[in-house]
């Protein structure tokens, strides 16, 4: 009905049911996820003036930086799936590409992190040889694009050196 009324109408609607659904998920608290920092809202607006809600699993602040983490958690598996890497990869991708980060009205340098985290935890002897391929991947996506992998707080690039 709204898309009837007009092109603004609908854009309007979108924004605010948008805004919702980020509200809803900024104050979700995922049980199995190992975060530690500042869940919050990121809203990210274009050149063109649009507006894009998403959240942040978790923020950490020191000094001038900005650290904008993606957490994603496997309970069974050594890693978590491909299809949850995936996903944190897309958050990656906007949060690399961000011109700035404001918070408060102070600006700072932002750096992405892709946090991965298990219950099993990450030992070299667990992994399977597709698991290593997708951290070596995922070591080489994260050196190009410009941001840092964690698995269960190591530094993905020491642990590719011990595979």
């Amino acid at each position: 009905m709204e898309i009837v009324k007009s092109k603004d109408s609908f854009m309007n609607l979108s924004r605010e049911l948008a805004q919702k659904a980020q509200n809803r998920e900024s104050i979700t608290k995922q049980p199995k996820e190992k975060l530690s920092g500042l869940k919050t809202t990121l809203t990210i607006k274009n050149y063109l003036g649009g507006f894009y809600f998403f959240t942040c699993d978790e923020i950490k602040i020191d000094n001038n930086d900005i650290y904008l983490i993606e957490g994603k958690h496997s309970k069974h598996g050594v890693i978590p799936s491909l299809e949850d890497i995936k996903d944190g990869l897309m958050k990656m991708i906007l949060f690399t590409n961000l011109k700035e980060v404001v918070l408060n009205g102070k600006k700072y340098c932002h750096k992405s992190v892709l946090k991965l985290t298990s219950e099993i935890g990450i030992k070299v002897g667990r992994l399977s040889d597709k698991d290593i391929d997708v951290l070596r991947t995922l070591n080489e996506e994260s050196n190009f694009n410009g941001f840092k992998v964690t698995i269960n707080d190591e530094d993905l690039c020491e642990i590719i050196k011990k595979l």
